[in-house]
């Protein structure tokens, strides 16, 4: 081993990342397998469908908290408006996270909602209409992740953003109040 090569990093949180991809996994799995096992489509659209809001809940209230360190949600104040709640880590806390935590993350978000746009190609070419429902529910499950986490992000950036100019201007003021202070 060349001592001059950076260690390799390993996933910071092993199981956590084994039951994001095992939840996105298994909704997948049973969906496509399940036409060998089974030819009640009721079976095959609950197990599927249950599958994938468990894989929604715990990307959303798990494996987003601890591999990339963000939150989201959505309300509906008193106007009757949906309103988006997002909570995230501090700059310093969200640097510090394990970059392969937050690389797998990422990409199983997004080609599982690329699987499943594939799968309701498939249907959709197939004439099933009752399959396209069941891709539905999951594509709008894993939409739902991928938008607010998206969202989360950027909003994440934004504070940090705001944080930083509100420190360098204050900063900036504090210094011109004490030259003038000392004139």
């Amino acid at each position: 081993m060349d001592p001059n090569q950076p260690p390799v990093e390993n996933y910071a949180n092993p199981k956590t990342c084994l039951f994001h991809v095992l939840f996105k996994g298994a909704a997948l799995a049973f969906y496509i397998l399940s036409a060998l096992f089974f030819n009640s489509f009721v079976i095959i659209f609950v197990v599927t469908v249950l599958l994938a809001a468990l894989d929604f809940w715990v990307v959303k209230n798990v494996s987003g908290r601890i591999l990339v360190g963000l939150r989201w949600w959505n309300e509906i104040n008193d106007l009757g408006e949906s309103v988006w709640k997002f909570e995230s880590l501090d700059q310093e806390s969200l640097a510090r996270m394990n970059k392969k935590d937050s690389w797998l993350f990422w990409w199983t978000l997004y080609l599982a909602a690329a699987a499943w746009l594939v799968l309701g190609i498939f249907s959709l070419i197939r004439f099933q209409a009752d399959y396209l429902l069941v891709v539905g529910v999951c594509l709008s499950l894993n939409a739902a992740n991928i938008i607010g986490f998206t969202k989360c992000k950027k909003d994440a950036k934004k504070q940090f953003q705001q944080f930083a100019s509100q420190t360098i201007a204050s900063r900036f003021q504090s210094t011109v109040q004490s030259a003038f202070t000392l004139v």
